[in-house]
């Protein structure tokens, strides 16, 4: 047994060394070229004095409790959706129900849910249910129609302290929305066909509500940009001729000429920074 050990221990390095030559160095360091010089952010305008307030306020944290709707348990489930909606329209007249209020055919449809009545007359849709606060109960994401508009209300509520609380609100012209972990993803149209924008926001447990965390504008299909549209050639006025009765009439002047043509079109007139 024990002199056999060595011819065996030959034998296997014989036959690891031909495998590793059939098959070649394939698993050798190769160099993939030169790589290029990283270049610093160059800082431009170091004296610019800082905005006196943000462009959009971003930072607005609406966290409200919603008055006379409670649930067994605690159980967001149990919660009726119409019913969390027309707490918000008595508690904000303002916008609903008041002579001037802007979304008043939202209050009036609220008549239309449940029942044997119009479902799609109904301003509110089918609510989803996830754990966005990471408590691990479910939260509530809802969203209503905000008629005569086009815009849609967004809302996120949890259960805190036996009390129901909005711990997010956002009005906006939507494409979708979409829950991404503790997070709430609003896609919205752009002035630019082929782009749109997306804003995130994320839940932060220090301030107990959902908080802006990005806003991204991004390309979601193929652009094509506006080009200038030019007249044809003015046609040349006629030689006048020497027998003519009387003069022919002036050819128009050059001013006169380019005024006539359309003004070009571009790009960066159409563009909007926000439609919100």
């Amino acid at each position: 047994m024990f002199r056999r050990r060595p011819a065996l221990a030959t034998a296997l390095a014989t036959l690891l060394t031909a495998t590793m030559a059939a098959c070649g160095d394939a698993g050798g360091l190769r160099g993939a070229g030169p790589t290029p010089t990283a270049v610093s952010p160059a800082r431009l305008w170091p004296s610019l004095r800082p905005a006196a307030s943000p462009a959009w306020p971003y930072d607005e944290i609406q966290i409200e409790t919603v008055k006379g709707v409670t649930a067994p348990g605690d159980d967001i489930h149990a919660v009726d959706p119409v019913a969390v909606v027309q707490a918000e329209v008595a508690a904000r007249p303002d916008a609903y129900t008041s002579g001037k209020a802007p979304y008043q055919d939202t209050a009036v449809r609220l008549a239309e849910c449940g029942g044997a009545k119009d479902p799609s007359r109904c301003p509110v849709m089918r609510p989803y249910y996830r754990d966005l606060t990471g408590d691990g109960r479910d939260d509530m994401a809802l969203g209503f129609r905000l008629y005569p508009t086009n815009q849609t209300a967004v809302r996120v509520y949890t259960f805190e302290g036996h009390r129901l609380v909005q711990v997010f609100a956002n009005d906006d012209a939507v494409i979708g929305v979409e829950l991404a972990g503790r997070a709430v993803i609003i896609r919205s149209p752009a002035g630019i066909a082929g782009y749109e924008y997306r804003t995130t926001w994320s839940w932060d447990p220090e301030q107990r509500a959902m908080v802006f965390s990005r806003d991204e504008f991004l390309r979601t299909g193929q652009h094509r940009p506006t080009h200038a549209r030019t007249h044809a050639p003015l046609p040349a006025s006629p030689s006048p001729s020497a027998d003519a009765p009387s003069p022919a009439s002036p050819a128009p002047s050059s001013s006169s000429a380019l005024s006539s043509l359309a003004a070009p079109s571009s790009l960066a007139a159409t563009y909007s920074t926000s439609v919100r």
